[in-house]
């Protein structure tokens, strides 16, 4: 388990939305409905224009707090350097690894559409060999089960669900996410659930780079063709949201792999955002939260689920937001390792990341993240979140959650 102090950033308010109290129920829609907005709404009920900022141009420079420039320094990394688009360089040899290296400045218009669109998936898949390496612990492998693509527009009937990009060794990079509430915050949520090989890439290298989240990102679903020279807050409905701390677990850190490794039952992660303008938190912003279930239950106890994301690898593009609904059953890819939720699912990369939703208590919670799938896209993995992923949350929540 880690936490770690980034740059304080700045922030945006947006209009409201509330989660339906029927949430997954008969359908596992997950659902949020208006409930007024801005001077600036428009009368479907979008944010107005100027929700996201995505400037023309941007030189790559950045402005450094003392005490990120303070740990850069630690690091051999030259500052100067750093500030003139020197973040773009990834030196094995200086590339932060640990749980404390973490620093994530702001560079305000570097995610402008276009670069977003340019984004790829941050896939980790397994081979056949891989997948069949613990039968003697995994279910059979369940039947394919198509993609649906959510219902538009995503702020009336997915809101808290949402892009995580970021910069890797290979360039951009995308990944998906869901807002979750903070418990010690309630209505103040700045919390987002992710994928730990979405932040960082595991045993063989560092943290990842300019980490955003964009809840209800492209929130009509328009095509590429449509959405040449949108307005902003189409694309962005409740703007561009910085993180400015973040934690994975060591399971991941010590353990994950171009195909999730032994860091797989390990794949997840906490970022704490905040606002690139504005001031309200990310949970006022977008109306909607979802508590995190950590009782990891059984695959054959958890009943139904549906995993929501952005697939963005072939046939996808990574515009639209879709969800795949089936029953659980058990993966693991070794006998040594704890065993993983798996459903039929033909999302590909780019819906790593993205939230599993189930019901309890009649209620919709998030009970796993996309990790790991197949080279065919037949199906998809998530880790149970149980006591060390409570207690990855509830420190990142204790330590950075009312800021």
């Amino acid at each position: 388990m880690s936490s770690f102090r980034m740059s304080a950033v700045r922030g945006a308010g947006r209009r409201r939305t509330v989660l339906a109290a029927t949430g997954l129920v008969a359908a596992l829609a997950l659902t949020a409905t208006a409930c007024g907005g801005s001077s600036g709404d428009e009368a479907g009920g979008r944010a107005g224009p100027g929700a996201s900022r995505a400037a023309d141009d941007t030189d790559g420079k950045v402005s450094l707090p003392s005490d990120l420039t303070d740990r850069l320094e630690e690091h051999g990394i030259d500052v100067d350097r750093w500030k003139d688009g020197g973040w773009k360089d990834w030196d094995r040899d200086k590339w932060l690894s640990e749980a404390e290296d973490f620093v994530n400045p702001v560079i305000e218009g570097l995610w402008k559409p276009e670069r977003m669109r340019a984004a790829e998936e941050a896939d980790k898949t397994v081979s056949t060999k891989d997948a069949r390496a613990a039968q003697g612990v995994s279910d059979p492998e369940p039947a394919p089960v198509r993609a649906q693509a959510e219902k538009t527009p995503y702020h009336d009937h997915a809101a808290p669900v949402g892009k995580v990009f970021f910069d890797s060794p290979d360039g951009p990079s995308v990944c998906s996410g869901t807002v979750v509430k903070d418990v010690n915050h309630p209505g103040r949520s700045n919390l987002v659930w992710t994928a730990g090989h979405c932040v960082h890439a595991g045993a063989d290298g560092g943290w990842y780079r300019n980490l955003v989240f964009v809840p209800a990102y492209n929130d009509l679903g328009r095509s590429e063709s449509e959405l040449s020279g949108a307005d902003p807050a189409e694309i962005a409905p409740y703007g561009n949201w910085w993180a400015d701390w973040a934690a994975t677990s060591n399971g991941w850190i010590q353990g994950g792999s171009e195909s999730g490794g032994a860091g797989a039952p390990y794949d997840y992660a906490v970022l704490h955002v905040q606002p690139e303008q504005g001031g309200k938190s990310l949970e006022e912003t977008v109306g909607a939260a979802l508590d995190v279930d950590f009782s990891a239950p059984s695959a054959a106890a958890a009943g139904s689920m549906g995993a929501w994301g952005y697939p963005a690898a072939p046939p996808y593009n990574g515009l639209r937001m879709f969800k795949c609904l089936d029953a659980p059953g058990r993966f693991s890819l070794a006998a040594n390792l704890p065993t993983m939720y798996r459903i039929g699912c033909t999302m590909t990369g780019g819906s790593s990341g993205g939230g599993w939703f189930r019901v309890r208590d009649g209620r919709t919670v998030l009970v796993s993240n996309t990790s790991i799938g197949p080279t065919d896209n037949t199906w998809l993995a998530g880790p149970q979140l149980g006591r060390d992923a409570e207690a990855l949350y509830q420190s990142m929540s204790r330590t950075h959650g009312g800021s």
